[in-house]
């Protein structure tokens, strides 16, 4: 037999209307389909009728416009529109649109809305996606959603609550299709036929299954459709398959898909049978959401939401300066055990930002490289040397070419060969330190277990300053006073 979802479709159409007619004369009677891929545009018509409170006048307009557009339009409003919205046309949220917003947006909706239409809207939604409309109702709205969902849709919410946040088994959709090894293609595209709507409304390959419901290979639906009915599948599945363990991280998850090149991958529970499937629409997300994150952190910021007020970005973000100001603390330490020196010699006081600038960037270059590296998993404990030799030798090339250039430059500007040859030296001397620095930070977080994309920026910033203005000053006090 096939496994598949007795779930609906989403009712939201996926066709734009050339144009809508409105109820009310204060806006326009006719919008064209141009005009309402227009977000500011749509968002204006949205608050006069908003201001207007005429429910039939949204939902007019709203009617065959996409769910992923209407997400867009209503992520563009503010919160009280936003609420405003859900109490003057609850019915526009609909399990399409909902599953389209962005978490903080959804949050911002999901209270405004009853439990009734929240079941409703997960009982229409893929498992996966109706977890993670349930993840973001608070305790007392999820108990009353929980309680009016149909049993099945309970059960596959609650097993998918089982798994920590983040893994594949709270990734993963548990309606797929799968098939006994003995039929035949005619078999499987008439059942399939037979089953209608209650197929998953995405899917693209199918499993094949012995008596224990343990997958044996699988058979895309492109290559289903090319065979002849007769054809029995266990002599034409795909018996190389990815398989995906529930508890696996959703990054690691993403890699596999990446280097397998996955359109879909079967999950198996602790005793190898077939429980869920995921799709490559998932993954997508999942990529977009990992690298995101990692660019925040390199930067020491966190996503600065629609809905996020300033003091909650002021939360996030005061942290990691205040970590900052610290190592600067550091780095200006460094600069008083020489002030005396830089009186005497006001030049070193011109010169050395330009040391600590171009290893500060040195650093980064690198480290920026190794995240990448590290996220991607190209660089690994095996070539983990490879690549230190490669980005030292990298840095001192570039830091000869710099020296050399800025030694040049600083002779034109002061006439004064010892000081060229200072810090042509501390240059040569800061860029090396900051390329190990850019590889050897993020490796050796990677190893105590910490996330090199958070901290590093930090500690490579905290090198280059301390050792560039070290050497630069340090060479000056023995050669030039």
């Amino acid at each position: 037999m096939v496994e598949h979802s007795n779930r609906g479709d989403e009712t939201a159409s996926s066709s734009a209307s050339p144009s809508v007619s409105l109820a009310r004369a204060s806006v326009p009677t006719h919008v064209s389909g141009l005009e309402l891929k227009n977000v500011d545009f749509l968002r204006n018509i949205i608050c006069d009728i908003i201001s207007g409170g005429d429910a039939s006048a949204l939902v007019d307009i709203l009617e065959d416009v996409r769910p992923a557009d209407i997400a867009d339009y209503f992520e563009q409003l503010s919160t009280d529109e936003r609420e405003a919205v859900a109490n003057l046309a609850p019915q526009v949220f609909t399990s399409g649109v909902l599953a389209e917003l962005v978490d903080d947006v959804t949050a911002d909706v999901l209270p405004n809305l009853g439990a009734m239409q929240i079941s409703e809207a997960v009982t229409e939604l893929e498992s996966d996606d109706a977890i993670q409309l349930i993840e973001e109702l608070d305790e007392t709205q999820r108990q009353e959603v929980m309680q009016a969902l149909p049993e099945r849709a309970r059960e596959e919410v609650e097993a998918g609550f089982a798994f920590d946040e983040e893994t594949a088994g709270r990734l993963m959709q548990r309606e797929f299709v799968a098939a006994p090894q003995f039929w035949t293609v005619g078999q499987t595209i008439d059942h399939m036929r037979a089953c209608g709507e209650d197929l998953p409304d995405l899917f693209f390959d199918i499993y094949i299954v012995n008596p224990q419901f343990h997958p044996l290979g699988y058979l895309p639906l492109s290559t289903l459709m090319r065979l002849p009915r007769k054809q029995v599948l266990n002599a034409c599945m795909d018996a190389k398959l990815t398989v995906i363990n529930p508890d696996m991280d959703q990054e690691d998850v993403a890699y596999l898909f990446e280097k397998y090149d996955l359109i879909s991958a079967p999950v198996l529970d602790e005793g190898g049978r077939l429980s869920g499937m995921i799709t490559v629409d998932d993954i997508v997300e999942i990529i977009h959401e990992e690298n995101k994150e990692d660019m925040l952190a390199l930067a020491g910021v966190s996503d600065a939401g629609v809905v996020d007020t300033a003091m909650s970005t002021v939360r996030s973000r005061a942290p990691w300066l205040l970590v900052n100001l610290i190592t600067a603390i550091g780095a200006s330490f460094v600069i008083s055990l020489f002030q005396d020196n830089i009186a005497q010699f006001v030049a070193l006081a011109v010169l050395m930002p330009i040391v600590a600038s171009l290893g500060g960037n040195t650093g980064m270059q690198t480290l920026t490289v190794a995240i990448r590296a590290l996220a991607t998993r190209d660089l690994t404990s095996a070539n983990a040397w490879r690549v230190i030799r490669r980005e030292g030798s990298a840095a001192l090339i570039n830091g000869m070419i710099f020296a050399i250039l800025l030694a040049g430059i600083t002779f034109v500007w002061f006439r004064n060969w010892q000081l060229s040859a200072v810090i042509a030296t501390a240059l040569l001397f800061n860029f090396f330190c900051a390329g190990l620095a850019g590889i050897l930070v993020p490796l050796s977080l990677k190893k105590v277990g910490a996330d090199p994309a958070v901290a590093s920026s930090v500690f490579v910033t905290t090198v280059t300053d301390v050792f560039g203005f070290f050497a630069f000053l340090g060479l000056a006090s023995i050669f030039l006073l």
